[in-house]
């Protein structure tokens, strides 16, 4: 099993049409065993998959199983949740573990827990290290992917602390150049605040958290996304004004995420691929809760929009292909 955080502190990137559309092609193409874990308080994953009529039964319900079930025992000083329920989404291929929007409210509480962690404090770390106990309980799976909210929270901490690798989805814009350099600080500064915890902690009491303490995530790639193409001499071209920042990405990835973070760059294409606007598309797919490659007539797809969705196919097709090549190259 692998887990991969999708993230960037950045608004409005498109991280979670991009989640479920490449967790689902994992799932419908290349039949891997996908959980989605929506990491997210605003829940858009679970909104993106789930109907409205099932969203209403998932959060009237108290016995409902979503990610605030994984949290609250801690919250409530009894440990770890004993085990974890998701649900099947048949449209998407793919398991779910349902956001919450009551996961804000534990912010304060991974927040102090962290800082108590980084003294060594043993229900600090319990705390800290939560969603690597999740992971350890999702053996079954072939990969583990965490849609996240935009932010450098301590949820998102929490999140990143477990995982093996994360990809940055990025709008074309100087906003997202300048989200890398904040990612890359944070990441080095939380691995070093971790690393003082863990030798202050008493060794005995380690035994009782999961068995992974140490920060391992690593950067997988990143992806393009939402910019505008033009025909020219029947070759679609960036628009000038996108291309221009476009180009400033590979180096200020090579610097603030390969150099100041030490990661091994030997034969590893970090851009996993571009998505230009794709329109109405994405609108429909809400709608029909369905990926975008699998849109049909019955879904409103008419003249033209057939061949966008053919072109999303191969889109997403290409990214998570060159996903599971990096994954296969830092193994």
């Amino acid at each position: 099993m692998r887990s991969i955080a999708f993230f960037n502190n950045k608004g409005g990137v498109g991280k979670t049409t991009l989640l479920c559309n490449v967790a689902s092609y994992l799932g419908l193409h290349k039949n891997k065993n996908i959980l989605v874990v929506d990491a997210d308080p605003q829940c858009n994953a679970t909104q993106l998959m789930v109907s409205e009529e099932r969203i209403f039964e998932i959060y009237e319900s108290k016995n409902s199983f979503t990610i605030q079930s994984v949290i609250h025992p801690l919250s409530i000083g009894k440990g770890y949740s004993d085990d974890i329920k998701t649900a099947w989404i048949e449209n998407y291929g793919v398991d779910v573990l349902y956001g919450d929007p009551r996961l804000a409210l534990k912010e304060d509480l991974l927040s102090k827990d962290w800082q108590d962690s980084i003294s060594g404090d043993i229900r600090g770390l319990r705390t800290s290290f939560l969603f690597r106990d999740l992971l350890d309980k999702c053996n079954n799976y072939d990969y583990v992917l965490f849609d996240m909210g935009p932010s450098l929270g301590s949820i998102n901490r929490a999140v990143l602390l477990a995982c093996d690798y994360f990809i940055s989805p990025m709008s074309i814009d100087i906003f997202s150049l300048r989200a890398i350099e904040n990612i890359s600080t944070s990441l080095a500064e939380w691995r070093r605040r971790l690393e003082l915890g863990l030798k202050q902690a008493d060794m005995a009491a380690l035994e009782d958290l999961p068995q992974r303490l140490s920060f391992e995530l690593r950067f997988l790639g990143y992806v393009a996304q939402q910019y505008t193409q033009k025909k020219v001499d029947g070759v679609s071209r960036v628009v000038h004004s996108y291309e221009k920042i476009m180009k400033q990405i590979p180096k200020t990835i090579e610097k603030e995420f390969v150099e100041k973070l030490h990661y091994n760059s030997t034969g590893i294409e970090y851009n996993l691929g571009t998505i230009p606007n794709l329109h109405s598309l994405v609108p429909m797919s809400q709608t029909a809760r369905k990926p975008i490659f699998e849109l049909k007539s019955k879904d409103g797809v008419r003249g033209a929009h057939f061949s966008k969705v053919s072109y999303a196919e191969e889109l997403f097709g290409n990214i998570a292909t060159r996903l599971e090549e990096n994954v296969a190259k830092l193994v």
